[in-house]
């Protein structure tokens, strides 16, 4: 059986995380349910490794998350996030590899 990738840097090799599409904390937001009322939030998740983890987080806000980038195609089209997940897709899976904060979010 072949290991699993990273959904969205692709390497293998690696721990991969769950991340939740739509984060828990905006689960039961009027808001959230309103735009996501034929998902289980709780199962629509994607596994992806810790630095392309962390990078998400580090550049999107909870609220950013639920209504833009819900979707692994959403999170590969910001400009960030696809930066980061091309140059870390090049490294040897055991780079030790650590994420910065951006200085500012937009």
């Amino acid at each position: 059986m072949p290991e699993p990738n990273c959904e969205l840097c692709g390497r293998s090799g690696l721990e991969l995380t769950r991340h939740h599409l739509v984060p828990r904390a905006r689960h039961n937001k009027p808001r959230t349910k309103r735009m996501h009322p034929r998902i289980n939030l709780n199962t629509y998740v994607a596994m992806i490794c810790r630095p392309c983890h962390a990078t998400v987080h580090h550049h999107l806000s909870e609220q950013e998350l639920a209504e833009a980038y819900h979707t692994l195609e959403a999170l590969r089209g910001h400009p960030e996030i696809a930066k980061f997940a091309r140059w870390v897709a090049k490294q040897p899976v055991d780079r030790r590899v650590t994420t910065r904060r951006p200085t500012s979010r937009r």
